[in-house]
């Protein structure tokens, strides 16, 4: 505790009294949503069908519907195994748009309205980038796709199932919001929103003025950062590509807020989050809500050993070897995963009490607190800039940084504005 970074909840003298973790809930959808979701502020992140086996996305998924919270399909869309418990559902909605794609690998919207209109689709998430590969794709390889794999996302069989780098759908920002439009509509009203890894940080913030510019706003983001993780990104890129989380988070907080738009769009965040704690961090710097990969997968017996690539995952939980997936009992891993997420918002409960405060949306970045040194402790409120409402509106912000940035956006392109960026 006497080392640089250790982090802590700063308590009150005066504990409030213990809230029911079950209140630990936000709504998500904006202005423009006719069906909101009430969302769980803990919730299953993105893992599909195919990287996972169909055991372990009937555990997570039995989980979800026990402790009622959302289960994300990952890019691989809606299985017949994500159906049978009926648990909540987000749909991630990758560049390979699968489950909703024509034969050339382009974006279908009739597909995409029949899947999205059921009613356990609740939220639909565009994957822009994702945390531990952001700009590079992915690929399942042809031996672990199967014949329920190729009907689930609408691919051949014999061939390897490749996610591309980028979306064919939009190729501007402006084009984002207008394919988050026709989403919203196809969908009936549902919350619409992306999932991206901060990059250039002038990208966001020309998709930033793109709302202002089409008045569409997405329903929520969720921040992922490079310390996600999975089993199929290249080392250069966990090691060397992408922005942390939190720096992410705290990135596109601020600039909601500059903008006067922070209250009418919700903030997920994911990457590396497992305990009460962890979603205490996130909750203080700017986000909604938390969502949570590793930790529900250790819930349904993965034991990182590393062999997701080879289809030989000794807990079935990353095989589609039908024999491999019987040692993932479904019930006892459904519970497990229901104990998990119970227990972590229990801790997450009493941890709030000790500071006082009742419920996570209570907690700011003054509750929590960082060893800089040896010597010297700061609030989180000390240590992060946080832009005042308005801010960019008004040309007057804090600090070269967000000022530069913003002049850099463009809502026409993700290119830079050249002339400021030289």
């Amino acid at each position: 505790m006497y080392q640089s970074g250790f982090e802590f909840i700063g308590h009150s003298m005066r504990p409030a009294p213990l809230s029911d973790p079950s209140g630990f809930r936000v709504i998500v959808g904006g202005p423009q949503c006719t069906q909101p979701y009430s969302a769980s502020v803990f919730n299953i992140s993105a893992m599909s069908f195919g990287s996972l086996s169909a055991n372990a996305i009937r555990a997570l998924n039995q989980g979800a519907k026990l402790g009622n919270f959302a289960h994300d399909t990952g890019e691989g869309s809606i299985s017949v195994y994500h159906r049978e418990n009926g648990g909540d559902l987000t749909w991630e909605l990758g560049s390979g748009y699968f489950g909703c794609r024509t034969a050339d690998g382009r974006f279908d919207p009739e597909r995409f309205a029949a899947q999205a209109q059921t009613p356990q689709v609740r939220m639909i998430e565009i994957k822009m980038s994702q945390g531990a590969k952001p700009g590079h794709g992915g690929i399942l390889p042809k031996h672990k796709v199967t014949k329920e794999i190729a009907e689930t996302r609408g691919i051949l069989m014999g061939e390897d199932c490749i996610s591309p780098s980028r979306h064919s759908a939009f190729s501007t920002p402006i084009e984002l919001m207008h394919f988050i439009q026709q989403l919203r509509e196809l969908s009936g009203g549902k919350p619409v929103g992306f999932k991206f890894c901060l990059g250039h940080p002038w990208e966001f913030m020309g998709i930033a003025k793109a709302m202002l510019e089409t008045g569409i706003l997405p329903d929520f983001i969720v921040v992922d950062g490079k310390e996600g993780g999975t089993g199929a990104a290249p080392v250069e890129f966990t090691d060397h590509i992408g922005v942390p989380m939190r720096e992410g988070l705290l990135f596109v907080h601020n600039t909601l807020v500059g903008l006067n738009l922070r209250d009418k769009i919700k903030l997920g965040a994911s990457g590396k989050i497992v305990s009460a704690f962890d979603i205490a961090s996130v909750l203080a710097i700017g986000a909604d809500w938390a969502n949570s990969a590793r930790g529900f997968m250790f819930a349904i017996g993965c034991i990182q050993s590393q062999s997701c690539h080879t289809n030989k995952c000794p807990t079935g939980v990353a095989t589609q070897d039908t024999l491999r997936q019987r040692a993932l009992v479904v019930p006892d891993k459904a519970q497990r995963v229901f104990n998990f997420h119970r227990n972590t918002l229990k801790a997450l409960a009493e941890m709030l009490a000790a500071a006082g405060l009742e419920h996570p949306s209570q907690l700011s970045a003054k509750h929590l607190v960082r060893r800089m040194s040896a010597t010297e402790i700061k609030l989180f409120s000390q240590l992060h800039v946080f832009l005042k409402p308005g801010e960019l509106l008004t040309g007057e912000v804090s600090g070269e940084f967000y000022s530069r940035m913003w002049q850099m956006a463009r809502a026409d392109s993700f290119e830079p504005n050249e002339v400021v960026a030289a």
